[in-house]
């Protein structure tokens, strides 16, 4: 990557960021846009954590991240407090893991 897409990269962040400041507080009011503010970053860390899990090397994956995952989806189930839920997600996952290495 050359040091003029970093560049532009950065100029589009921070005109992003210009424009959500400029954005009139009447427009934030709405009760619309509330909602979708409200549910938009719920959105995107579930893409995130999806494509995470399940993607390896631009491939389709199940392998032990969608146990650990599944694991953390129990625990916050159970209301377990977050450090709990993200240590038995990883734990369960680092524990496949040395299985399928030790055996």
């Amino acid at each position: 990557m050359s040091w003029t897409w970093i560049l532009l990269a950065t100029a589009a962040c921070f005109a992003l960021k210009l424009a959500g400041l400029l954005v009139p507080e009447s427009a934030l009011d709405r009760p619309a846009v509330a909602r979708v503010a409200g549910v938009v970053p719920v959105a995107l860390l579930a893409a995130l954590i999806t494509t995470q899990t399940f993607v390896h090397q631009q491939q389709l994956a199940v392998d032990e991240r969608a146990v650990g995952l599944a694991v953390a989806g129990v625990a916050v189930w159970l209301r377990a407090p977050f450090l709990v839920v993200v240590v038995t997600g990883a734990a369960a996952t680092a524990g496949l893991r040395w299985l399928d290495l030790a055996g």
